[in-house]
């Protein structure tokens, strides 16, 4: 099993690879190809809209296909984008790139949270689930750094010959060794199952653990969008101090995940989701009584913004992972649709919300600690709703 959980985590890191990998580049990449670098930062909450939008369609094939067959697709489609990516030259052959890559990243996903959900139930699952989460973790402390240092050593190019390489090794691996997990009594359907999502979205209950995630993954995204400029052009950091000060901020939600993992098995998921709306609205108090009260000539101080997005990016191990379980845990025989619609609720909705805060005419810090009550407010809902809910997990 270890080795089944291992092979789904792979297919998973395509995600935050995509992200955070070619972070400390983006800068580079604008000046390569000549446009504002404000295009280069808007791909990022558009490589997860496309995530999203792509799950509704990605979650059917999973059921009605396979879990194997529709991995292969995605990692097929994340070569090619990173191909695409690689070998750009202008602003919309990467934005091209950049949409296949979202593309790639909804199947491989899908396959991903569905295996757990066919393979393992109760405790187990919450351990893989959390294993999963924990792990992702690892990407936004260590890729930022590995994507600075070839990027140094070569170019911005780089980065994206290092996702083609990944996604070839992967499929080798699924190809050899992935184990169809389809349950034999899967419902399938024809088409979008129009009539599933919609019996899954009349429930308050689903909605509110979703929206939770949502939000939570649209602060997140708020912050990655803007940190590249808040932290390298107006904070004067070099693209090395930028990838430790990203990366350190990663490794800290790996420890507070550990607390999360304590914290449910002694006072249980309720609790979790009230200190993940507690601390994202302290977040935003932090940064805009920054904003507020300290020195015009402190305000470009990278601890003003990263400080506060500790804070904040604790709610989001808090909240995650219990809303997750929460969200997904009466859908045993619609394990696809239900993990697509989650997760295009999730990224669609966090995406969205990211893109909204970055048009809005407001300071990036402002936009942000926005974002952040935003968060807290749906985190919050998500708290009143687990109170209602029967059940127990031990651990997450």
């Amino acid at each position: 099993m270890q080795k089944f959980t291992l092979l789904l985590l792979s297919l998973v890191l395509l995600a935050p690879l995509g992200i955070d990998l070619y972070l400390p580049t983006l800068p580079d990449i604008a000046v390569g190809l000549n446009t504002p670098v404000a295009n280069i930062q808007t791909t990022i909450p558009l490589f997860l809209l496309v995530m999203g939008l792509g799950q509704i369609v990605a979650g059917p094939l999973v059921d009605n296909l396979g879990r194997k067959p529709i991995a292969i697709i995605g990692l097929l489609l994340y070569v090619a984008g990173s191909v695409l990516g690689a070998t750009a030259d202008v602003w919309l052959q990467f934005l091209a790139a950049r949409i296949i890559q979202g593309c790639a990243v909804c199947c491989t996903a899908v396959v991903a949270f569905s295996g757990v959900r066919d393979r393992l139930n109760g405790d187990d699952a919450a351990r893989a689930y959390g294993f999963l989460n924990g792990a992702l973790n690892i990407v936004p402390a260590l890729a930022p750094l590995l994507g600075g240092l070839l990027a140094e050593a070569f170019n911005w190019r780089a980065p994206f010959w290092f996702l083609t390489l990944y996604a070839l090794f992967i499929g080798l691996l699924v190809v050899f060794f992935l184990p169809e997990t389809r349950p034999a009594d899967t419902q399938k359907v024809k088409g979008l199952p129009l009539r599933q999502y919609w019996q899954i979205l009349r429930q308050p209950r689903f909605l509110a653990f979703a929206f939770a995630n949502a939000g939570a993954l649209g602060m997140v995204l708020t912050y990655v969008s803007l940190a590249p400029n808040v932290l390298m052009t107006e904070g004067r950091l070099s693209a090395l101090q930028f990838s430790i000060a990203f990366g350190a901020n990663g490794f800290w939600i790996m420890l507070v995940s550990v607390l999360v993992n304590k914290v449910i098995r002694k006072l249980g998921r309720p609790i979790c989701l009230a200190i993940g709306a507690l601390a994202m609205t302290t977040g935003a108090v932090m940064l805009t009584a920054g904003m507020w009260l300290l020195p015009d000539a402190w305000q470009t101080h990278w601890a003003l913004y990263m400080l506060p997005v500790a804070v904040s990016v604790a709610g989001l191990a808090f909240t995650v992972g219990p809303a997750t379980s929460y969200a997904l845990e009466p859908y045993q025989q619609q394990a696809g649709v239900a993990s697509a619609l989650a997760g295009f609720i999730q990224m669609a909705g966090g995406s969205s919300a990211g893109l909204l805060m970055m048009a809005l005419p407001l300071a990036e810090k402002s936009a942000l600690a926005l974002m952040m009550v935003a968060g807290a407010l749906l985190a919050f809902i998500a708290w009143r709703f687990s109170k209602t809910v029967r059940g127990t997990l031990t651990a997450l």
